[in-house]
């Protein structure tokens, strides 16, 4: 039924629901899961032209630092995920990217041709259950493949 699965997390509970969701997919159809997770990309070209001062001080080591560290952090927790479902028989690859976090899944799902794109909706209530939302809607309009959108709390 599918032979690639791509889910997106951001290691919240919410990602957690849809990434169990994926994982269980993925083991009765015997699919590879490929798990993302993008972060946002620190802004050093904008300190730097902004602020002579933060340059003067550092600043812009600081900014690639701090976001060395968290593409380490995200690269750390991404391997226990994989590690953890590697061990429940499933074949996992993992991806991280700085940017935006519904580009980053549909460029996976295109690069491994993907026949499924899982995302949680964020676990909205209320009015705003009526709209989805950012990432899911995103990839809802633009994916090259199916999209479960998991209901999430």
């Amino acid at each position: 039924m599918y032979k690639n699965i791509v889910v997106g997390t951001d290691f919240s509970e919410t990602a957690d629901q849809a990434l169990q969701q994926a994982a269980d997919l993925a083991k009765t159809c015997g699919s590879s899961l490929h798990v993302v997770s993008a972060f946002k990309p620190v802004m050093t070209g904008n300190v730097a032209a902004s602020s002579l001062e933060a340059m003067a001080f550092g600043g812009v080591t600081s900014l690639q630092d701090a976001q060395s560290k968290i593409a380490d952090e995200v690269e750390s927790r991404l391997g226990r995920i994989s590690g953890d479902l590697s061990s429940k028989g499933l074949t996992v690859k993992t991806y991280s990217a700085a940017g935006d976090p519904a580009d980053a899944l549909l460029d996976v799902a295109e690069s491994t041709k993907a026949d499924l794109i899982v995302v949680g909706n964020r676990g909205m209530g209320g009015a705003k259950r009526l709209i989805l939302g950012s990432v899911p809607n995103k990839i809802s309009h633009h994916a090259p493949c199916s999209v479960l959108i998991v209901h999430t709390t």
